[in-house]
């Protein structure tokens, strides 16, 4: 059985890898932001600051209010109001993000997904958006991330 004091360390490690990142919701029309969370995200209170050449897992938790067969996430970066796409390997919210589709008005759902950050990204600071999107292509929700890349 494992110790009190490796069950503390354990829990403490995971708290401090995985912060809530600050965000602003940016016209979520079908449902609600409950929390933005991103491992490996050092906040300086105005920013996620991402580190170059690492992975970062986001969980975003939301609540629907409508129905939909779909979910596809969508990501732009933000650089002095230009929003520049941003490819996903796997746009498909149904798919290997934790979600089971299709979504249910009134219920609560965590979309969670690995990013790499490259090394070769520039170092900036961005705004990540990050929209998931029903089956008609309207915002489910959508969410400002504030960031920089070192």
């Amino acid at each position: 059985m494992l110790s009190k004091s490796v069950l503390f360390a354990a829990s403490l490690a995971l708290v401090i890898s995985t912060s809530y990142a600050i965000f602003s919701d940016c016209g979520s029309l079908d449902g609600s932001i409950v929390s933005v969370e991103i491992s490996k995200c050092a906040t300086d209170a105005k920013r996620c600051i991402l580190r170059r050449n690492t992975n970062a897992t986001m969980k975003i938790t939301f609540k629907s209010n409508k129905e939909s067969d779909n979910l596809k996430a969508v990501v732009h970066g933000v650089i002095m109001r230009a929003a520049i796409p941003f490819p996903l390997p796997n746009p498909d919210g149904c798919k290997d993000s934790g979600i089971q589709c299709p979504i249910q008005p009134g219920s609560s759902y965590s979309y969670v997904t690995s990013m790499p950050v490259l090394s070769a990204y520039p170092r900036v600071t961005v705004d990540i958006k990050w929209e998931l999107q029903d089956s008609e292509g309207k915002d489910i929700i959508c969410a400002i991330i504030p960031a920089k890349i070192v």
